[in-house]
């Protein structure tokens, strides 16, 4: 299945969380894990649409991996894996 964002929304994989923490205790998969912060860039909308009608495509592009706002992107379910749904506003930086 394909998606493709509309406007200036972004389609993220989020990265893997740690399974371990920094002294090496090993997390189960039931613990309570923070929401991640950063992820891989798979689609991006067309851009942001001004009052005239014209449309500013968006700065990033499928494959940067980016750091975002926590709470901000929307959870989404595609065929068993979950992605992340956000505005190009919500991304704060890109991982080089």
């Amino acid at each position: 299945m394909k998606v493709i964002p509309l406007s200036d929304h972004i389609l993220i994989q989020p990265a893997k969380e740690e399974e371990k923490t920094k002294t090496g205790i090993l997390l189960p998969e039931t613990a309570e894990k923070e929401k991640p912060e950063q992820g891989t860039i798979i689609a991006v909308g067309p851009g942001r649409k001004t009052s005239q009608g014209k449309v500013i495509p968006l700065e990033l592009k499928p494959g940067q991996k980016v750091l975002f706002t926590k709470y901000s992107p929307n959870e989404i379910k595609i065929e068993d894996k979950v992605y992340l749904i956000a505005k190009e506003e919500d991304i704060l930086a890109i991982i080089e």
